[in-house]
């Protein structure tokens, strides 16, 4: 008796993005695997149409001690590197000579003179130190300290995709502050309380480019990767060194202010959330990478933006399964992976003929 007829299914693991995807039907199976050629043939090299204007901006805080300020300046330098490989536009804060104090100007500053919407990137990574009275969390800078609301007021007109990265002590509150559409906001800490040096931020530096962290194996680290990875090496320090944990990183995308842990994914899936229907977080920041792969590289960023949201709506529609009835839940996949596999097929270069 073969498998139809014994109520058995074959499944075939289809890959596509950062996603695996169990499929079922024959005839979504057979379009997938040419939706997966399609994919394979985009990695050809040709005169690339990239042009990465992504700005990353570094902000590095008030050391207070000499072995924290060297630290924070090894993890300025590791993401300057990155961004060369990134051929991005890179902007540092808070290293230039020390009679010049007001960081809190100059990132005001900075942040005003940014393009508020548009296809391209920005990132904002905050490196050192924060504090929390309780209320309000700070981060600290040379001359007066940038709050959680004070960066809230600022990012407001931005509708730009936006990652920001608080890589200090007490950082928890800026997720929940400043979480929103279009945006994944990572921190080091799950609360404002918790105070001590955070080692995330350096892990995270080391991460962000390292072939390691990729854990689809589609030549580029995304956001999502590089925070899976990091807080993996945080907790591997404080389990070798026999401490307790006094930092645990959260990442939110899905707007709700809540955020993530590490250990709340599989994979790349995260398989609990925050609360009860709400979106799940790491489809946005699993689309997000400073140094693209050869095939990213050959989109525009208007073709970028359209096969993300082609992937998106696969990602969130594949939530709908439990509720819908196995047919019609097939049926609407198919559609969005035909739309998909259509963006492929106009979008993927063809190689030159051979001579």
């Amino acid at each position: 008796m073969n498998n139809h007829c014994s109520g058995r299914r074959k499944e075939t693991v289809i890959h596509f993005g950062w996603y695996h995807l169990p499929v079922i039907t024959v005839s979504l199976r057979r379009l997938l695997q040419c939706l997966v050629l399609l994919l394979l043939s985009s990695t050809v090299t040709l005169a690339s149409t990239y042009s990465n204007s992504t700005t990353v901006i570094v902000v590095v805080g008030a050391a207070g001690e000499p072995e924290f300020g060297s630290n924070f300046v090894h993890q300025a330098n590791l993401w300057q590197a990155a961004c060369s490989r990134a051929d991005c536009r890179c902007i540092i804060i808070g290293l230039d000579a020390e009679a010049q104090t007001n960081d809190f100007t100059r990132l005001q500053q900075t942040l005003a003179t940014e393009t508020n919407d548009g296809p391209a990137q920005l990132w904002l990574v905050l490196i050192g130190h924060g504090t929390f009275d309780g209320k309000e969390a700070r981060f600290n800078l040379r001359g007066p300290d940038v709050s959680t609301t004070d960066l809230a007021l600022w990012l407001r007109p931005f509708n730009r995709p936006l990652a920001l990265i608080d890589a200090a002590s007490c950082s928890a509150p800026f997720l929940n502050k400043l979480s929103g559409t279009n945006r994944v906001v990572i921190t080091a800490t799950r609360t404002g309380n918790e105070q001590y040096y955070a080692r995330f931020g350096q892990y995270f530096a080391e991460t962000v480019t390292d072939p390691e962290a990729d854990l689809d194996k589609d030549g580029q680290v995304s956001l999502l990767e590089a925070f899976l990875a990091a807080s993996a090496r945080t907790a591997q320090f404080y389990k070798a060194e026999g401490r307790i944990a006094t930092e645990h990183a959260l990442l939110d995308d899905n707007g709700d202010g809540l955020g993530t842990p590490a250990d709340w994914f599989r994979g790349l899936r995260a398989v609990r959330r925050a609360k009860e229907n709400a979106p799940v977080d790491g489809l946005l920041a699993g689309q997000f990478c400073l140094v693209p792969s050869d095939s990213e590289r050959s989109l525009t960023g208007e073709q970028r933006v359209r096969r993300d949201a082609l992937e998106r709506a696969v990602l969130v529609f594949r939530e709908k399964k439990a509720v819908l009835p196995e047919d019609e839940y097939y049926g609407q996949l198919e559609k969005l992976l035909l739309d998909l596999a259509r963006f492929y097929s106009a979008n993927t270069p063809q190689p030159s003929p051979r001579p």
